[in-house]
C-alpha cells in the first residue's frame, strides 16, 4: 500500500501525540475525576481541527451521541459511584467511536441496525492497521536518511536483546537463589533505575495513545470506496413454525398467570418463604422476560416481514399476548421488590433493578406498537432509550438517593446499616455524617467516623485529576468533626 503523508497530517500527528500526553496525565496519574472532562474538551477540539471541511453525516443523532459522552464525563467530576465509574471507562471510548464513525459514515449508511456495529469496529481496526503501515513509513523514511549498515547494526540489536529476555529471566533467577549477596545487588538495581523506567512506561502509553488517535482519525477522513453498504440476505423464518412455538409459549403464559394472577398481585407472602425468597423468586421472572420473552419477540419480528395476510396478522395477536403476559410478569417483580425494600430498606442494587424494570416496561410498550406497524424500527428505539436510560441514571446519582431514602427509613424506625452506607464511598460518607448529626449514639456509628477520618487525614494531598465535587465535600465535612 502505498501512503503519502503530507506536510499537514504530519501537523496532526503533533496534535495526536499532545493529546497523547493529555491522555496519559489525566488517566494515569491518579483517580480520575475532574481530568476526563478536560481530556475530552482537548481530544475534541482536535477531532473538529481535523473534520473542520468534511461533511458530517447523522448530524442530529450525532448530537445526541456527543451530548451524552459529555455528560457521562462530567460525572466523573460531579459524582462519585463505584459501579459507573468503572463502567464508564469502557462505555464512554465505545461511544466516542460509534460517534466519529456516525458522523464520518456515508449518508446512505444506516446506523439503526446490528451490522453498524461491526462497520464501527472494523474501521477501528483499519486505524490500527494505518498506524502500523505509517510506523513502517517512517521507518522507511529514517532508514534511507541513515547509513544503512548502521541501521541493520541497530536492528540486530534491538532483536538481540529481545531474544535474551527470557534466557536473561531464567538464569537471573538460578542465580539469585544460589547467592544471597547477589540478590541484594539484584534487588537494589531497580531503585537506580526507578525514575527512568517510570517515564519510559508513561512514554510507551503516549506513543500508544498517540498511534491509535492517529491513525482512527485519518482512516475516518479519507474517502473510502470500499464503504459502500452491501445487500445483505435476510434470514427468514417459516409463518407456521413461528406460529405454533408462539402459540405454545402463549398457552403457558396465559395458564401461568391466570392460576397465580392472585398470588402476583395479593401483597402478601406465600406460607413458607421469606422476603428474600420471594424477591429472589421475581427476579428469575424478569430474567426469563428478558432474555426469552424480548429476544422471541424481536426475533420473530425481524424474520418475519416476509410474512403477509391472514398468517401475519395471527402471528401479531400471538406475539401480542406474549409481550402482555411478559408485562404482567414485570409488574409482578416489580411488586416484589417494592415489598422486599420496605422490609430491608434501599440498597444501590435493589434500585438499579427497580429502574431495570421500568426501562423495560418502556422497552416492551415500544415493542408491542411495533408488532402492529412495520414502519417503526426496533434497533433505532432501543438503542436511543438504552443511552438515554444509562445516561440518565449517571445523572440521578442513585447513591445519593439510596442514602436519602435510608435515611428517611432511619428516622421512622430508628433501623439504618451504617456498613452498608460506608460503602457507598463518599456519598455514603456524607450519609453517616448526617445520621450522625441526628442521632451521635447509633452503635459503632463515631467510631466508624473516626476511622474513616483518620484514614482521610493520613492521604497526602489530592492531584488535581482527581478532584471531584462529591468527594471533596465528604472530605472537608470529614476534617471539619469534632469527634473525640
Amino acid at each position: 500500500m502505498e501512503l503519502k503523508i503530507e506536510r499537514v497530517d504530519w501537523l496532526f500527528f503533533i496534535m495526536c501525540f499532545l493529546v497523547g500526553i493529555v491522555a496519559e496525565e489525566a488517566f494515569f496519574r491518579d483517580q480520575i475525576g475532574i481530568s476526563y472532562i478536560i481530556f475530552t474538551v482537548v481530544f475534541y477540539t482536535i477531532v473538529f481541527y481535523k473534520f473542520r471541511t468534511y461533511p458530517f453525516s447523522h448530524q442530529r443523532f450525532g448530537y445526541l451521541v456527543l451530548i451524552s459522552i459529555w455528560i457521562l464525563a462530567i460525572c466523573y467530576f460531579l459524582y462519585d459511584t463505584a459501579l459507573f465509574y468503572t463502567l464508564n471507562i469502557v462505555v464512554i471510548p465505545a461511544l466516542v467511536i460509534f460517534h466519529l464513525v456516525l458522523i464520518t459514515s456515508p449518508q446512505k449508511r444506516e446506523w439503526s441496525n446490528l451490522r453498524f456495529l461491526f462497520y464501527a469496529a472494523r474501521r477501528l481496526f483499519e486505524g490500527i492497521g494505518f498506524s502500523a503501515i505509517f510506523t513502517k513509513h517512517v521507518a522507511g523514511l529514517f532508514r534511507k536518511k541513515t547509513n544503512k549498515k548502521h541501521y541493520d547494526i541497530w536492528i540486530k540489536i534491538i532483536l538481540g536483546i529481545a531474544v535474551s529476555i527470557p534466557i536473561l529471566f531464567i538464569i537471573l533467577n538460578l542465580l539469585i537463589s544460589a547467592d544471597t549477596q547477589f540478590e541484594r545487588l539484584i534487588n537494589n538495581i531497580p531503585s537506580l533505575f526507578n525514575f527512568n523506567a517510570e517515564y519510559l512506561f508513561r512514554f510507551l502509553i503516549i506513543l500508544i495513545y498517540t498511534f491509535t488517535f492517529f491513525g482512527f482519525m485519518e482512516v475516518l477522513s479519507r474517502k473510502n470506496d470500499n464503504n459502500v453498504q452491501k445487500e445483505v440476505k435476510p434470514i427468514v423464518m417459516d409463518g407456521i413454525i413461528t406460529l405454533t412455538m408462539l402459540v405454545l409459549l402463549d398457552i403457558v403464559y396465559v395458564l401461568f398467570v391466570a392460576i397465580q394472577f392472585k398470588y402476583f398481585f395479593s401483597g402478601s407472602l406465600d406460607e413458607g418463604y421469606t422476603y428474600a425468597e420471594y424477591a429472589r423468586r421475581g427476579f428469575f421472572e424478569l430474567l426469563f422476560v428478558t432474555l426469552i420473552n424480548l429476544s422471541v419477540t424481536t426475533g420473530v419480528i425481524n424474520f418475519t416481514k416476509h410474512i403477509h395476510g391472514f398468517l401475519k396478522q395471527t402471528i401479531r395477536i400471538a406475539l401480542t399476548v406474549l409481550v402482555l403476559s411478559s408485562g404482567v410478569l414485570l409488574v409482578s417483580a416489580f411488586m416484589r421488590m417494592t415489598m422486599y425494600e420496605d422490609a430491608y430498606g434501599f440498597t444501590f442494587t435493589r434500585v438499579l433493578a427497580h429502574s431495570f424494570m421500568i426501562f423495560l416496561m418502556i422497552i416492551f410498550a415500544y415493542t408491542l406498537i411495533k408488532i402492529w406497524l412495520d414502519k417503526l424500527s426496533l434497533f433505532h428505539f432501543y438503542f436511543i432509550a438504552s443511552l438515554i436510560y444509562y445516561v440518565g441514571l449517571n445523572i440521578v446519582n442513585i447513591d445519593k438517593f439510596v442514602v436519602e431514602r435510608n435515611i428517611d427509613r432511619f428516622e421512622l424506625t430508628e433501623k439504618i446499616d451504617i456498613y452498608y452506607l460506608n460503602s457507598l464511598s463518599a456519598t455514603g460518607i456524607l450519609g453517616l455524617l448526617e445520621v450522625y448529626e441526628k442521632n451521635p449514639n447509633v452503635p459503632e456509628l463515631k467510631d466508624l467516623l473516626k476511622e474513616r477520618k483518620a484514614d482521610i487525614e493520613s492521604i497526602k494531598n489530592e492531584s488535581w485529576q482527581s478532584k471531584n465535587l462529591t468527594r471533596n465535600k465528604a472530605h472537608e465535612q470529614l476534617l471539619e468533626l469534632n469527634i473525640n
